[in-house]
């Protein structure tokens, strides 16, 4: 074992450890969650929990639902993002038990595991109420009770890791990762007994969740599969720079592990051998080896690794030595630091300082919505505001409290709206579209019987706003949705439809493109 079993000292230096490390974190991240304004990704998330549903545009619906019971007690910034903010620690707490009781860790083991749960870079800073919340707390529940399946070989623990993969699953669809790694453990685990039969109830488990998913699907022009698989992809191609970037984040988030897994590459392998702890190395083995293959296509976004770094640590607690784990603690501890030190200087730091930067539009935006409401004011009795962005009209909508529709074809994420909004109901109506830059006339002329533009100020950013007199819903629907409906709703052929709100609403002669 790792660790000597008198070294009591040590295991009290730990758990100290533990509760400094505990306490400090989630006091700073408290802050942070009180003080960060809800960005975009967040105010679009919160549009899907103010009208729950079986599933949502761009991924599962598990996050939406979250939100709705949150927003019966308030939509206060720190209220909605409790279940991100609290995440780190119920790792953190699920895990130290677990490695005691059963991988057999010595206390300091597991206690620094859960340091390091605490003290990863995502769990510091990240307090944002995202998909990837609910999927990292069910990925990392079915990836102990599969470990602990294995050690038992009993039917219903190998049940319960895959109704957490099944929850894992309505969370995101980066779950489908941690099934692979489970199957690619039990092809090459042909010392374990019974493992194909473990496997085999484990997805039994999880179907019904899919199924729900599919079913939605179905009946919602297969919207999540549209997106994940097909429109978000559009554009990608071989480049340096997104494998350097991959690159750049596994330091980011791995470094002092690579580094130890590198120079007792010969003891790891070793460890692979033992069948429970395999599991937990395939979880982020068979995951980060699939990013990899993708990073030269596809740029990897550091959130989509959040949910595979509890497995890597967990891997790491196990394999390493006493010295090596207090380093790797040490490491992360000044790592956090930093990044405390970071959000205490641009915390104290006027938002004009920034007026340089090519994103200080965008942070106007962020911290004072509510003034730019305020000043839309005047046209708010005759106009509905709408916004040419989907982040932008999520942010408006959050802080005014009612839908803020986006006008204009938008982009591949992010489509929501285009179930929420009918644009049916806005024929003859006067629409106020804002937007940050300054829009050509003709840009717009086509689908009002007037339009007038105007600017407003704000800490020194020129926002533009279109005043549309009389909105054309048939030149819009000829121009705007007509172009929608053909790149984003080709459905292809093999996936059959039962129903498609875009289509029915506004093409209801044609099949979304077939």
């Amino acid at each position: 074992m790792p660790f000597d079993s008198t070294l009591t000292d040590q295991a009290a230096r730990a758990r100290r450890w533990f509760y400094a490390a505990l306490a400090a974190t989630l006091a700073f991240r408290a802050w942070l969650a009180w003080a960060t304004p809800i960005t975009g990704d967040e105010a679009y998330f919160l549009a899907w929990g103010r009208h729950p549903d079986w599933g949502f545009y761009d991924h599962p619906p598990m996050v939406g639902w979250w939100l709705a019971l949150l927003l019966r007690i308030s939509d206060a910034a720190w209220v909605v993002r409790l279940p991100a903010l609290l995440l780190p620690p119920a790792l953190a707490l699920l895990a130290r038990p677990a490695l005691r009781a059963w991988f057999g860790a010595r206390p300091a083991q597991a206690d620094y595991a859960g340091v390091l749960l605490l003290l990863a870079p995502l769990s510091v800073w990240n307090v944002l109420i995202t998909t990837d919340t609910p999927l990292t707390l069910f990925a990392f529940a079915s990836l102990l009770l599969y470990a602990r399946a294995v050690q038992t070989d009993r039917a219903e623990i190998y049940l319960a890791a895959g109704a957490c993969l099944g929850l894992a699953f309505l969370s995101k669809y980066f779950a489908v990762l941690l099934g692979f790694g489970f199957l690619a453990w039990t092809v090459l685990s042909p010392d374990v007994r019974g493992r194909w039969k473990g496997l085999g109830l484990a997805l039994l488990a999880a179907l019904p969740f899919g199924l729900v998913n599919a079913w939605w699907n179905y009946q919602a022009c297969w919207s999540n599969v549209m997106f994940n698989a097909i429109n978000r992809h559009e554009g990608a191609q071989i480049s340096w720079r997104t494998p350097a970037l991959f690159a750049a984040t596994m330091v980011y988030l791995f470094a002092p592990f690579a580094w130890y897994a590198w120079k007792r590459r010969g003891a790891l392998l070793t460890e692979l051998f033992e069948p429970e702890r395999r599991v937990l190395h395939f979880a982020w083995l068979a995951s980060l080896a699939v990013f990899a293959l993708l990073a030269p296509v596809k740029s990897i976004g550091l959130h989509w690794l959040q949910s595979f770094v509890p497995a890597v640590v967990l891997g790491a607690a196990l394999f390493l030595e006493r010295a090596e784990l207090e380093r790797c603690v040490r490491f992360f501890a000044v790592l956090a630091a930093l990044h405390v030190a970071l959000a205490a200087g641009v915390a104290v730091t006027p938002l004009e300082r920034w007026s340089g930067a090519r994103i200080y539009d965008g942070l106007v935006y962020l911290a004072e919505a509510p003034q730019l409401l305020r000043l839309l004011a005047p046209y708010a009795q005759r106009y509905q505001l709408a916004a040419d962005g989907y982040s932008a009209a999520s942010i408006l909508a959050y802080h005014a409290r009612r839908e803020v529709p986006v006008f204009g074809p938008g982009s591949s994420h992010a489509r929501h709206d285009d179930i929420l909004t009918d644009w049916r109901a806005y024929a003859g109506r006067d629409l106020m579209i804002l937007r940050k830059t300054l829009p050509p006339r003709d840009e717009y002329a086509p689908y009002f019987r007037s339009i007038e533009l105007r600017t407003i100020e704000l800490r020194g950013v020129t926002f533009h706003l279109v005043l549309g007199d009389g909105f054309d819903y048939q030149a819009y629907r000829a121009r705007v949705l007509a172009q929608v409906s053909e790149r984003w709703y080709r459905i292809p052929a093999a996936l059959p439809i039962g129903r498609c709100y875009f289509c029915e609403r506004y093409f209801p002669d044609s099949a979304c493109g077939r």
